[in-house]
């Protein structure tokens, strides 16, 4: 039996055992079991990411898969999966879009940097996914919960999921995130 494939894309910061994107990415692989295949690759230079880079990067790893994926992204990742995506062509078969504690950048005073900001019609773009959501922690200390908002404003389609607690990193867990996928 072929193993599904899931490309999960980390948020920005350290990346090293314990550091940022590490645990929720084990917990999902671990959770989702032996019928997916979870790719964690190294983005370039996390500490201080730049969107042209990590765009290369992902550009790597979508053209190495096949057949349907899944696609995940955390904090920043999700900002350079939405970006790419909503930009780039892309010829894979996209069962799920899943985007945890997602950016959104060009709104809120504290969150404007250009390169990394969606066109407007970014949605458009993303319609053609037969599922989309977003989970964000109402009190998260990192990325505002105000951004899931904004969001859903722009893409009603999206399935958002409001959760409680102040988790960013997920770092014991996003069962949500696996039940979701698992019921693609």
């Amino acid at each position: 039996m072929t193993k599904k494939q899931v490309l999960f894309i980390h948020s920005a910061g350290a990346q090293e055992f314990h550091q940022g994107s590490n645990e929720l990415a084990a917990y999902v692989q671990k959770a989702l079991g032996a019928e997916y295949n979870l790719l964690y690759p190294k983005m370039p230079n996390p500490e201080n990411p730049e969107y042209t880079l990590w765009k290369v990067q992902l550009e790597k790893e979508l053209t190495a898969l096949e057949g349907e994926v899944v696609l995940i992204g955390h904090s920043l990742g999700c900002s350079v999966l939405l970006k790419y995506l909503s930009e780039e062509p892309c010829q894979l078969s996209i069962s799920g879009i899943f985007m945890i504690a997602a950016p959104y950048w060009g709104k809120d005073k504290d969150w404007q940097n250009k390169e990394y900001t969606l066109p407007y019609n970014f949605v458009s773009s993303l319609l053609q996914t037969s599922k989309v959501f977003f989970y964000h922690s109402r009190t998260d200390e990192i990325v505002p919960f105000a951004h899931l908002g904004h969001y859903s404003r722009r893409f009603p389609q999206a399935i958002t999921r409001a959760l409680d607690g102040d988790e960013h990193y997920f770092s014991n867990g996003l069962p949500e995130l696996v039940d979701d996928i698992k019921d693609l």
